[in-house]
Formats: C-alpha cells, sequence, structure tokens
C-alpha cells in the first residue's frame, strides 16, 4: 500500500493554522483533522478558538466537538481516531491535512506511536494530582528517565497520567509508547511570526473572545454541571475565570490572566514545534506566499 500524503500545519497558538488550514483544503481539495487537544469538547468554542460554524461550512473538519467536557480522551483514543480520519479522507481521494497546535498529538501521530489504552483509575489519579508537580516529575522520571523526550514536563495531568500508567503497568510509560513507522508521507510546514506582534495577535483574539461572550460561554458551562476538577476546564481561557466567579477577580483582571497565561502557552507550543527541526518547513506568517505554498505541496507531495 502507498504511503498517503498528509500535510500537517503547526505553530503557536493565534499565528493563523486554521486559515490556512482552510485555504489550502479549498485549493487543493483537502479536509481538516484537528490536532488540538481542547477542541474535541463540545459547549466550549470561543475559549479554545475553534473553528466557526462559516469556517467549519468552508472545510470539512474532523476531530471537532466529539466528547462533552466531562467525558476523557486519551492520546490511545485520539491517535485511533485521527488514524481512521486520515485513512478515510484519502481513500475518498481527499487529501488530509492535520491541522493544531498540540505537540504530543502531532509527534505522537508521525511518529507511529502505539499507545496502550490503560483504563484510568480514578482514585490514584486524585491521589497524584493532589501532589506538587514537581514531586510527581522526580518520581515519573526515577521510573522512567525516557519519559523526558514524550510527556510535558509543565503539563500536571499529562505527568500524572504517564505515572499513573507506569505505577499500573509496572512498566515505563516510554516502553509502552512502542513507534511503527506510520503510512504516510507528510509534509511539516510551520507558521510562525516575530515574537511581539504574535503576543499581540493573541492579546487582541482574547479581547475579541470576551467581546464575544467567553464569560456566558463559561458561566453555561457551570450551569450544565462541569466543575472546575475536569481536566477540559483547566484549560487555557476557563480555568482563569475560577477566581470571577467566586467573586475575587474582575472580568478585567480574567482578561489579563489570560493574555499572559496565553503567551506562557506560545513559549511552551516553541519547545514542541522547534524552529531548528528540520522535519518543519517554516514560513513567516505576516509574509506567506499562498501559491508558491501549494505549488510546493503539489511538487512535494506529488499531488
Amino acid at each position: 500500500m502507498d504511503p498517503i500524503p498528509l500535510v500537517v500545519i503547526v505553530g503557536p497558538t493565534a499565528v493563523g493554522k486554521t486559515a490556512l488550514g482552510i485555504a489550502l483544503a479549498q485549493s487543493l481539495g483537502g479536509e481538516i483533522i484537528s490536532a488540538d487537544s481542547r477542541q474535541l469538547y463540545r459547549y466550549m468554542d470561543l475559549g479554545t478558538a475553534k473553528p466557526t460554524p462559516d469556517e467549519r461550512a468552508a472545510a470539512v473538519h474532523h476531530l471537532i466537538d466529539i466528547a462533552d467536557p466531562d467525558e476523557t480522551v486519551s492520546l490511545a483514543q485520539y491517535l485511533e481516531l485521527a488514524r481512521a480520519a486520515i485513512a478515510d479522507v484519502a481513500a475518498r481521494q481527499r487529501l488530509p491535512l492535520v491541522v493544531g497546535g498540540t505537540g504530543q498529538y502531532i509527534r505522537a501521530l508521525l511518529q507511529g506511536w502505539q499507545v496502550p489504552e490503560v483504563p484510568p483509575n480514578p482514585d490514584l489519579r486524585a491521589e497524584l494530582e493532589a501532589r506538587p508537580l514537581a514531586e510527581l516529575w522526580a518520581q515519573l522520571l526515577a521510573l522512567d528517565p525516557a519519559a523526558a523526550e514524550c510527556v510535558d514536563a509543565r503539563n500536571p495531568r499529562r505527568v500524572a497520567r504517564a505515572l499513573e500508567v507506569c505505577l499500573a503497568t509496572g512498566r515505563p510509560f516510554s516502553a509502552l509508547r512502542r513507534a511503527v513507522l506510520p503510512p504516510y508521507r507528510a509534509l511539516q510546514l510551520g507558521l510562525t511570526l516575530e515574537r511581539t506582534a504574535l503576543y499581540a495577535r493573541a492579546d487582541a483574539r482574547v479581547e475579541s473572545m470576551i467581546a464575544a461572550g467567553l464569560e456566558a460561554e463559561v458561566r453555561a458551562l457551570l450551569e450544565r454541571g462541569y466543575d472546575w476538577s475536569l481536566p477540559a476546564m483547566a484549560g487555557l481561557g476557563y480555568r482563569q475565570f475560577r477566581p470571577y466567579f467566586s467573586g475575587h477577580a474582575t472580568l478585567e483582571d480574567v482578561t489579563a490572566r489570560i493574555k499572559l497565561d496565553t503567551h506562557d502557552f506560545i513559549r511552551h507550543q516553541y519547545a514542541w514545534f522547534r524552529p531548528a527541526d528540520p522535519a518543519i518547513t517554516w514560513y513567516n506568517a505576516a509574509a506567506l506566499n499562498l501559491p508558491a505554498l501549494q505549488e510546493k505541496i503539489q511538487r512535494e507531495l506529488s499531488l
């Protein structure tokens, strides 16, 4: 079986991945497979910068709105769904475009990780997440030094999950994450922007989210019974509202906090998508030549 041609668009939040993905899907006859861990959840549209209804009408999107906020989508489940979506798009003679900023999803997909589906242990997870992140990370590295290559050290839930898998199986998480060469002929495209300009663009997007009713979106989630303990509610754009709803912060405070945390998130994304990575061809989002990019894709993937 011939490898499936695959376009992968990566980069930090607010850089323009969604718009580029839609433009390429329209011009090259493609469909978009989301690689954004936050856009999996229903009812969470503004805070996740989910493609709008108009954008989703402009190009077919997969793996958006597939779970409720109180459900857990594991990495193993995401990979199963993404691989099936890619195969389905290709089987219909369409071009799959993987678009998103969740580095672990992209790396796992392109490196062919085969992650076992270890059922969550709620009691153990609660015990682990109650401990300091530094302590969890130290224990994980003691059990599995190679985990540093595949686990986000600054994400408490992912560190806890990796440690949970180690403790449940008695084997290193990294050993369970065996790789099989994926059946893709992938072209990775990275979008970047000068950091000050990118922060300004991200700040403007936060202002637009607030103006569009992000506060009401978070209120509606709480009214549906989705509480702050859920992983989905701990995401960027949501957890910052917790002091607001307890009467300890103003909407202006929340807006400022989201902006600062978004800047930190951007810095963290660049740790996954390194400009020096030879597998990624980087483009300045402010000076993108779309026709030239389309020609490159057609040439390199032999479309």
